[in-house]
């Protein structure tokens, strides 16, 4: 399916070209996370509402997780509401609550079909009722798949995620289940919200900005980071060969020298 995926591919105005001879397919990142940001902006540049924006990134959502699955990628997680996002007007938001619904009642028999496992991280239940439904329902029929696992982080913030995690760190401690001796990395890795998945491999950023905006500050630590001036609804499956190509040039050292 790979082979099929790069014969499609072509060369663009601001991309490399990406061929089956330029890609490994023993070396494709096993968790790929994506900060999905240009929505509001791709609308504004054809003089429509923000929300049309967020309707055809959820599109580009469909067509990459069909790419990943493809391509045998096990976690694809996807920034999809931050903590911060609920600053936004409440017209916006009520919409962007209402696209999981959408979204996963549209893709599911097709999610089924390919085996691809639904999860979430983030406070669920600060979100509103209706979306936590669609997710809960999403969750519990794709929860025996073992295909991908489309991984939404929706209300999330990762500095919440760490003091949660040290919040519950200290009370096992004070509870005397865990001496301080105890507590380390390995440890703070299994109270998080992405205790069960690997960290990510490879982490895109859209619409050209360059920070993380409070996206998995802990599990990113040795993540390769690529960024493009793509905005999200216009992401596709050549930007997305791309980025995968560009990972697979870099050497992952983590702080030591291997390659050199």
């Amino acid at each position: 399916m790979l082979k099929k995926l790069l014969s499609k591919s072509k060369k663009g105005k601001h991309s490399l070209e990406v061929n089956e001879t330029l890609i490994n397919n023993e070396c494709v990142p096993s968790h790929i996370a994506i900060i999905m940001d240009g929505n509001g902006r791709w609308a504004k540049k054809r003089a429509m509402p923000r929300i049309a924006g967020h309707h055809e990134g959820m599109q580009t959502v469909r067509k990459i997780s069909r790419i990943a699955d493809d391509m045998g990628i096990k976690v694809l997680t996807l920034y999809a509401f931050s903590t911060e996002n609920w600053k936004r007007p409440k017209s916006e938001v009520d919409y962007l609550m209402s696209l999981p619904q959408m979204f996963l009642n549209s893709f599911m028999p097709e999610l089924m079909e390919r085996g691809i496992r639904v999860e979430m991280i983030g406070d669920k239940e600060g979100l509103p009722t209706s979306t936590k439904v669609a997710l809960n329902e999403a969750m519990e029929k794709t929860k025996n798949n073992t295909g991908l696992i489309l991984n939404f982080a929706m209300n999330y913030g990762s500095r919440a995620e760490i003091v949660k995690a040290m919040k519950d760190i200290m009370v096992e401690v004070n509870n005397g289940k865990l001496t301080l001796d105890e507590v380390d990395e390995t440890l703070i890795d299994q109270y998080l919200l992405t205790s069960n998945l690997p960290e990510p491999d490879l982490l895109i950023r859209t619409s050209g900005e360059v920070r993380l905006s409070n996206f998995m500050l802990w599990q990113l630590a040795y993540t390769e980071f690529w960024f493009t001036d793509i905005l999200w609804p216009d992401f596709n499956q050549e930007t997305f060969m791309e980025a995968i190509q560009a990972y697979q040039q870099r050497n992952r050292r983590y702080g030591g020298l291997k390659g050199e």
